[in-house]
């Protein structure tokens, strides 16, 4: 199958772009990313990490960046195009909450990350991501106004009715059991690409999207061609376009030789 007309592709990062076995970028991505740009087709990173935990592979000059699962928009320039933090309400609701229950949580925001209450699965996870474990948080001084994305530790059967008595006004997704993202509600990787669609004059039929977890759900339904990675979890092949091979197993440079943009 051929898709000549194709002018931007958006990656998810970890498990997409980046191997967790490796904690690195594949050479055939390399080269894949570096031959789009080559013919002019806009590469765009889009993943649920903070703007500033993604200096690691900015090498790859990446003509945009969704951060935060769309909450944070910002061009290879450094122009940020969209911010949209949490309703303040459901900040200071995890706050009131962690008083009477126990909860682990982390707030993201653009100038930096804290959590509350690190398990020894919390700081696997942080080792399997490959990224320091942030500082504990200050419930004293927490700008509840500024928060971008929180991760709540919890597992799925407990997220909905968390969602639904705590943090009505936002929305999780999940691509681990351990926790769930949580962004304000509406907001998506989708989001993020409308916002650089209409950046750069794109329509929509001429856009791709690779991606893993539960977060990349609604990245790959919206464009024209979504491509789960061979290790992605079962939910998201079921909805993908196409299955592509695993991210240790050159997966995006074949989906794209085999859709011929390479």
């Amino acid at each position: 199958m051929q898709i000549p007309s194709m002018k931007a592709v958006f990656f998810d990062a970890d498990g997409t772009l980046l191997s967790f076995k490796t904690h690195k970028v594949a050479a055939s991505t390399e080269e894949a990313i570096a031959k789009l740009q080559a013919k002019g087709i806009k590469v765009i990173l889009s993943t649920g990490r903070s703007i500033n935990s993604i200096d690691h592979i900015k090498y790859l000059n990446f003509d945009g960046y969704i951060t935060f699962n769309g909450g944070y928009c910002v061009t290879q320039e450094g122009h940020m195009l969209y911010r949209q933090p949490i309703d303040p309400r459901d900040i200071q609701a995890i706050l009131d909450y962690t008083q009477n229950h126990a909860l682990s949580f982390s707030f993201m925001s653009e100038r930096e990350i804290s959590i509350h209450d690190v398990t020894p699965e919390i700081a696997g996870m942080y080792a399997h991501l490959n990224l320091p474990v942030p500082p504990l948080v200050d419930i004293n001084k927490v700008d509840i106004t500024s928060v971008l994305q929180t991760n709540i530790f919890i597992g799925p059967k407990e997220e909905i009715a968390f969602m639904d008595k705590v943090m009505p006004n936002s929305v999780a997704s999940r691509w681990s059991p351990l926790f769930a993202d949580v962004n304000p509600k509406g907001q998506s990787k989708k989001v993020g690409i409308d916002i650089f669609c209409a950046h750069f004059g794109i329509d929509l039929m001429e856009t791709m999207a690779f991606g893993d977890g539960g977060n990349d759900i609604d990245m790959l339904r919206h464009v024209k061609m979504g491509i789960a990675m061979g290790n992605a979890n079962p939910e998201v092949k079921i909805i993908a376009d196409h299955i592509t091979d695993d991210v240790d197993s050159d997966g995006i440079w074949n989906a794209l030789k085999h859709f011929g943009v390479l």
